[in-house]
């Protein structure tokens, strides 16, 4: 049977009211006409169909029947001020609905409202079910949501990767410039963290990496930015603090860190840390100065933290 959109049936219904019935029981599409104050009064078979009611269950009964409970008050709302509206008043909205067996689908409903032989309006809805092509662009949504994060992302700890995180280092200096906006960074890295590995395996150094960036995380400030540069080396962005008072938070992090234990083989693992704030040039810039502090760290007995000598 050749499809009737629903603009071809809205110009049958008001060429032809003695064979409106005959028309929508041939519809392909689901019809239903409704009285003014919201209640079936015809359905099609095809309606019957999408919704899983038989006619004598949904005759008589108000429409909102087949709309979810939250939604039920608004669409009764919109139905009464269509019904008010002009005589050639129309309206396609999507909206989810509810069939017999309580599963939801999404619809569009295309509405007209017409002039009945009693002299009262009725308005007569045309749907179109759309559940697939919705459910579909849902699953492209989340995998191009997914996409972006693992462009964005560590896959192993989640935080910021290198490409992002150097992005967002260069989105904080351009802040610095125009607003004069103070920031400092932090490079860290765990101390031996190769021994680890080869004593405990990959598997375990990846368990204590995550672990480790939790904890890290959790002691950080909101604004903070944590960004894992590779291997066992981060580094965290720390907004509208300076050298100083980057040090002491970082200092809190690394004693919170070397009392904790990780893993089923109860290991102990310590960081050493590199300070510097930024005054002018480039990210690069900074991260060497930060870089260069943290070996000092290495260099003066690993787990401690030191302050460029350029940020004093």
């Amino acid at each position: 049977m050749k499809e009737i959109s629903p603009d071809q049936l809205y110009k049958l219904f008001n060429r032809s009211k003695r064979n409106t019935e005959n028309v929508i029981k041939a519809a392909p599409i689901g019809i239903c006409i409704t009285t003014p104050s919201g209640h079936f009064e015809m359905v099609n078979p095809a309606y019957c169909e999408f919704y899983g009611y038989q006619q004598e269950e949904l005759l008589g009964q108000h429409f909102t029947q087949v709309v979810p409970k939250e939604n039920r008050a608004i669409l009764s709302a919109l139905h009464d001020e269509f019904m008010r509206g002009n005589e050639n008043q129309e309206l396609r909205q999507e909206w989810d609905v509810v069939v017999k067996s309580g599963e939801i689908r999404t619809i569009i409903a295309e509405a007209a409202r017409i002039e009945a032989e009693d002299g009262e309006p009725r308005k007569v809805t045309f749907i179109i079910d759309i559940t697939q092509r919705k459910q579909l662009e849902e699953r492209l949504k989340q995998a191009n949501e997914l996409l972006d994060h693992l462009a964005h992302h560590d896959e192993l700890t989640e935080l910021l990767n290198r490409r992002a995180g150097l992005q967002r280092l260069d989105e904080e200096i351009q802040r610095f410039k125009r607003y004069g906006t103070p920031f400092s960074i932090a490079m860290y890295d765990l101390d031996d963290f190769k021994a680890l590995n080869d004593t405990y395996g990959h598997s375990a150094g990846d368990s204590v990496l995550q672990q480790i960036t939790i904890l890290v995380s959790e002691r950080l400030r909101d604004t903070d930015l944590h960004i894992r540069l590779g291997g066992e080396e981060f580094l965290i962005i720390m907004p509208g603090v300076n050298a100083k008072e980057a040090y002491q938070g970082m200092d809190r992090v690394r004693k919170s860190v070397a009392q904790q234990t990780f893993t089923e083989h109860q290991l102990t693992v310590t960081l050493s840390s590199g300070i510097a704030s930024y005054a002018e040039g480039s990210g690069s810039r900074l991260l060497d100065h930060a870089d260069k502090a943290m070996y000092q760290a290495k260099q003066a007995g690993r787990n401690r933290v030191v302050i460029a000598s350029s940020s004093m």
